[in-house]
């Protein structure tokens, strides 16, 4: 059976290897939240950022991309992605069932928010934005976290207004 992996935020365009099938595909009773502190990768334990997670939402849907894994590159891939995603458990890895746009149905690995865990958060937009404007960590500035989804996600033609909100703000309170 292939190993395939949802990408819903930064695995969108920035998977961390190269997929044998990219297709557009949805999950449902799921939605896409900056409803994670991001103490490592775009933020510090003093100073937090945020990133998207897949938080569970009855009746939601996401919208992202599942990539296929090259067989030989499988145990690769799941260490790396290991590595990235479950640096402080916040994540959790699950299988879940994709739909796509031709009703292709596909199991896949995901990475669904941990909602006991302490990193789990629900900010206002507001909040967010003023916490994605300044955060820095190991892999860069938040900022470009989340304008690098948002170009992505409007480049496939996913809309979510959250982020393009989110995106418009945070361009606001960082012009200088």
């Amino acid at each position: 059976m292939a190993l395939w992996v949802f990408g819903y935020g930064s695995l969108l365009w920035n998977p961390g290897f190269t997929p044998l099938r990219a297709t557009k595909a949805r999950l449902a009773d799921y939605h896409r939240s900056f409803c994670m502190l991001s103490i490592h990768h775009r933020g510090t334990p003093d100073d937090p950022g945020l990133v998207l997670a897949l938080d569970h939402q009855p009746g939601g849907q996401c919208t992202g991309v599942a990539f296929q894994v090259a067989p030989e590159e499988e145990p690769a891939v799941l260490e790396t992605l290991r590595e990235r995603e479950l640096v402080s458990s916040a994540y959790y890895e699950d299988h879940v069932t994709l739909t796509c746009d031709d009703g292709e149905k596909i199991d896949a690995l995901a990475y669904i928010v941990d909602r006991t865990h302490a990193q789990y958060c629900q900010f206002d937009l507001e909040r967010q934005a003023q916490m994605i404007a300044r955060a820095v960590g190991g892999r860069g500035p938040n900022t470009e976290y989340l304008y690098n989804t948002a170009a992505h996600l409007t480049d496939m033609g996913i809309r979510d207004a959250d982020l393009s909100w989110l995106a418009d703000r945070v361009r606001a309170l960082t012009a200088t």
